[in-house]
């Protein structure tokens, strides 16, 4: 009997469900899917699902559970694994489904997207998933209950609009939209009392806070947000995995000469911290001499102003990555100085 080297439970997980496929890799690399399941996504469907992954896989090997990023649906699992002790990667969407898009396969239904994600698992070392630290967890509950409370606001103003430039605008109901409004302002002011006592509390948390707003453009709220949607950066390994994190990486789909699509940003991440983005590349562009000469060499070059601003969104990401890094604040002419310091190397080789 061939050994076996990984176990992997792929979880296709949905609002009410558990698709999982269980799948293992043997010892000359070759990979087998062994048993198939569908479990309800609550306390007591995941014990029926552990029990039956325990009934089914070997005691020397521990199982990997491999989900996808699935808004909300999937945290409960994730949390509950987390807590009992059993190893976790939870993956980006556009990863799985730029992997199944290889395997060719004739059907998709969840059952063939849970065995895509254990073949995935079995083939690829992936990170085993940490839980967000509790600050950050809260920060991201509060940051994404602001950002409806702005849409919803955003939403009535519309309606008021609308309402007070009809010929005959019904009073009561302007009323009621401006009482809705003040009411929302309040709520979006508490909200913001919240998060800064929040970051406040933390010394740490505070001094990284004000290194990231010493970036033009950047603010409190938008530090926060990044924070709060990475985890601190915790599974952040470069800028690209950043970048693609956050949905503004590049596609572009090209065949020869007859194919020749327009670059996008995938926008398969996540869209908070994308959307957070976008207002401080518009301060940004307007303040800071270096992003401006950015952006204007960029419309000038395509002649599409969004493709400069979606660039200096990337750009800002990136560098708040970078200052997280290093600790330390931004300096806009930190590019003049590396040149400075690398001419006399230039000079003695000459």
């Amino acid at each position: 009997m061939k050994k076996v080297l990984k176990q992997v439970l792929g979880t296709d997980v949905a609002q009410k469900e558990l698709v999982v496929t269980l799948g293992r890799m043997y010892e000359d690399l070759s990979v087998e899917m062994f048993a198939y399941n569908v479990f309800k996504n609550t306390d007591a469907g995941i014990t029926a699902l552990l029990k039956w992954v325990q009934k089914l896989t070997i005691v020397e090997v521990k199982v990997r559970f491999v989900m996808e990023a699935t808004g909300i649906y999937h945290q409960k699992f994730a949390y509950y694994l987390d807590e009992h002790g059993f190893e976790v990667s939870i993956v980006l969407p556009n990863k799985i489904s730029s992997y199944m898009r290889t395997l060719e396969l004739k059907t998709i239904n969840d059952k063939t997207c849970s065995e895509a994600i254990a073949q995935f698992g079995l083939e690829r070392n992936l990170d085993l998933w940490k839980r967000p630290k509790e600050i950050y967890k809260l920060l991201q509950q509060l940051t994404r209950e602001r950002d409806q409370i702005v849409a919803e606001r955003s939403a009535i103003k519309n309606q008021l609009h609308a309402e007070q430039t009809e010929a005959y605008p019904n009073k009561n109901s302007v009323k009621r939209m401006k009482s809705r409004i003040r009411f929302l302002n309040t709520q979006e002011k508490e909200i913001k009392q919240e998060i800064d006592t929040i970051v406040k509390s933390s010394t740490e948390l505070k001094n990284e806070i004000d290194n990231i707003c010493t970036i033009p453009g950047v603010g409190q709220l938008t530090a926060v947000i990044v924070l709060a949607e990475t985890n601190g950066f915790e599974l952040i390994r470069n800028k690209r995995q950043l970048v693609s994190y956050s949905g503004l990486d590049i596609k572009e789909k090209t065949s020869g000469t007859s194919v020749k699509g327009k670059p996008r940003i995938s926008k398969k991440g996540n869209k908070n911290l994308r959307r957070a983005m976008h207002l401080p590349a518009l301060g940004a562009i307007k303040y800071s001499p270096v992003h401006r000469a950015t952006y204007a060499r960029l419309v000038s070059k395509h002649g599409i102003k969004m493709k400069g601003v979606v660039a200096i969104q990337r750009k800002l990401l990136e560098l708040i990555y970078t200052l997280h890094k290093n600790k330390t604040v931004y300096q806009s002419d930190y590019e003049e100085m590396k040149r400075e310091q690398l001419q006399p190397t230039n000079s003695l080789t000459n």
